[in-house]
């Protein structure tokens, strides 16, 4: 398929709405995803994912992430963009969704609002998965997507190499982005199912063409075929048209996806179909429970002591004489900011529920979905007369609101709680 990028209009087709394996060509929708997680607040450039054993397992091409490390997101979307890392790919999905399984529905739902018709995601990477299909057409659009709907990620896709992190790799598309003028980006992808696909952009004065390729025997076929649609895009494209960018995606609960900051979360009520833990986990949360609240105790009859019992000082040191009220409300404030040192006060609540049993297990399975922001947090469930409020605390206002906004974006709601 050949398009001009100003228009979105289509100036060659064949085969376009052919269901083919995409390949890496998926990782565009990993990384506009990823691209509009951080303009709506889910998650920052900085945020240090934690990878897991199976992103770390990915079979090649990939970086090499280990289980346990801890690494910046922008070096993983250096790595899927540039290197086409498969071990990056997926640590993406599981970073803004918590599974890769729920990664890719709502891949799904994006690539629904975008209007790729014909379009099914079942991983994060694009290796070979059966009922993992796309189009020429819907790969096209999706490139002309990351153009217009992200303009300053962009420049990733035409970089030749970059730091990913833990080494520096080089870009996939090295060849083509040498080889054809104005050319810069988007996406190679190969498996033996898919063969050679590539997605490519090229600007020459003020025209854009976008071509698509799947099904290539080679590199040098792709890349030869590639640039005789490019070619033939600029002969047939216009010297002057009007620039009509897509439209705001609209996604299936009628809402536009925009940037914007929580202003209101309503507290849920009960969840009756909340899935049960075996007794092993459920033991383990209120031991943990447990030992937290033994250790808070004791922290605080440590700083009362050493409040209301300081130890001697040398006489000729003067002592201002200190009324008991006063004493007492010192050691009031020294306990209360035992488990919250600096400006960690905040917390959030997720949810009123009929038994306290309930509001752990939502605890923990949230801690377990959620731990780029809510590693440290303390759990804690509340007895109110009408139920029993699962919070997390000991978190900083940032922390907190970042946390809210993450668990909205997977349909949990939330609310920030602040201080006293």
């Amino acid at each position: 398929m050949v398009m001009d990028a100003r228009s979105g209009e289509v100036l060659h087709s064949r085969n376009a709405d052919t269901r083919l394996h995409p390949a890496s060509l998926t990782k565009m929708m990993t990384l506009y995803i990823a691209f509009e997680a951080v303009q709506r607040g889910e998650i920052t450039m900085d945020t240090k994912v934690l990878i897991s054993r199976k992103a770390a397992a990915e079979p090649p091409s990939k970086i090499g992430l280990k289980p346990g490390q801890r690494i910046e997101l922008r070096y993983l979307v250096r790595a899927a963009a540039i290197k086409s890392a498969n071990d990056a790919a997926t640590a993406i999905g599981e970073a803004i969704s918590g599974s890769e399984a729920a990664f890719a529905r709502r891949m799904n739902r994006t690539a629904k609002a975008l209007g790729m018709t014909r379009t099914t995601f079942k991983n994060a990477h694009g290796l070979t998965e059966a009922g993992h299909l796309s189009t020429a057409r819907d790969m096209t659009n999706l490139g002309r997507r990351l153009f217009y709907d992200y303009p300053q990620y962009y420049n990733i896709f035409s970089r030749r190499s970059t730091d990913a992190g833990i080494r520096k790799v080089s870009n996939t598309n090295t060849r083509l982005l040498d080889a054809y003028e104005g050319a810069d980006g988007i996406k190679t992808g190969y498996t033996r199912a898919a063969g050679f696909n590539l997605v490519a952009s090229a600007e020459k004065g003020n025209e854009r063409i976008i071509a698509t390729v799947f099904g290539g025997n080679s590199t040098a076929s792709r890349n030869k075929r590639v640039a005789e649609l490019l070619d033939m895009g600029f002969n047939r494209a216009p010297t002057r048209v009007a620039v009509r960018k897509p439209t705001p995606p609209v996604y299936s609960d009628g809402r536009r996806q925009v940037a914007t900051a929580v202003s209101r979360s309503l507290r849920p009520q009960s969840r009756p179909d909340v899935p049960r833990y075996d007794d092993a986990i459920e033991l383990a949360l209120q031991d943990g429970i447990q030992q937290a609240v033994e250790q808070a105790i004791t922290a605080n009859s440590f700083a009362a002591t050493e409040t209301v019992r300081p130890q001697p000082r040398p006489q000729q040191v003067a002592m201002a004489a200190v009324r008991p009220e006063a004493t007492r409300a010192i050691t009031s404030q020294i306990v209360t900011r035992v488990s919250t040192s600096g400006d960690r006060h905040w917390g959030i609540n997720i949810g009123r529920y009929g038994s306290r049993h309930e509001a752990e297990r939502v605890l923990l399975r949230t801690a377990l979905a959620e731990t780029n922001t809510l590693d440290g947090a303390l759990r804690k469930v509340v007895k109110q007369r009408s139920g029993f409020d699962a919070n997390f605390l000991g978190m900083t206002k940032g922390t907190a609101s970042q946390a809210c906004r993450r668990l909205e974006a997977r349909s949990i709601d939330c609310k920030v709680v602040g201080p006293g």
